[in-house]
């Protein structure tokens, strides 16, 4: 078995107070393995899009232990957390999150722009050349210089995949992936996943579509803020 790479604790996220709190999460144990594909699955309002915020180092628990690749990255601050995402973390989102107005390959180089893994100076030929071999890995690099708007919904979500792939972070989160995409798009997307996690990749996906989390080897489901079951 490989080792843990994600593991909370008695998570909780409270937001308001007294009688107006809402416990969006109230008491989440899990654990991930390095090189997993594992889905979250719940209903609207169950908690996994608070859970994902969280696993995602885009918030913080009210309480609770959360371990990322053996940081404990539950206490730390917003600029600490700004760091461990941009080292640790590729983002797929279901609206792609690309800039209009950039080309495939700008998109791509985005993360590279920031200090990652430890890496000073990563300079402008690295880069390129960097976002060209995620974009490959995607089937992309023939429309590396197209804008997003010249591109087909299913392109886009490559693209962000790309994007995700470009900083070889320890965790892909992908939140409701296929959510904006018709079907021959949904599968071409759900066939790169597979193909990535095939390479090591760590993927955690986030869906309410069971025919979705049925690609995953694990799924767990969430509901009123706890872990409610698991399938393997």
């Amino acid at each position: 078995m490989n080792e843990q790479l994600i593991k909370v604790e008695s998570l909780t996220k409270v937001y308001g107070s007294g009688e107006i709190a809402v416990h969006a999460l109230a008491g989440v144990d899990l654990a991930i393995a390095e090189g997993e594909f594992v889905a979250i699955m719940g209903p609207s309002g169950s908690g996994k899009s608070t859970l994902m915020n969280i696993l995602g180092c885009l918030d913080r628990p009210t309480g609770g232990r959360y371990w990322l690749g053996g940081e404990d990255v539950s206490q730390l601050n917003k600029t600490q957390l700004a760091r461990v995402r941009n080292r640790k973390i590729g983002f797929v989102f279901q609206s792609y999150n690309l800039l209009s107005r950039t080309t495939a390959l700008k998109n791509v180089m985005l993360p590279l722009l920031y200090n990652t893994n430890g890496r000073q100076g990563t300079s402008a030929g690295e880069r390129k050349a960097r976002a060209m071999e995620a974009l490959e890995m995607v089937g992309l690099a023939d429309r590396m210089h197209h804008r997003p708007n010249e591109l087909s919904g299913g392109q886009q979500q490559r693209v962000a995949i790309a994007r995700a792939l470009v900083n070889d972070p320890l965790i892909i989160l992908a939140d409701e992936p296929t959510g904006n995409l018709d079907t021959r798009s949904s599968e071409e997307i759900v066939a790169i996943l597979h193909e990535m996690h095939g390479r090591g990749r760590t993927i955690v996906m986030i869906t309410h579509e069971p025919d979705l989390a049925a690609h995953a080897q694990r799924v767990v489901n969430i509901l009123d803020g706890r872990v409610a079951v698991e399938q393997t």
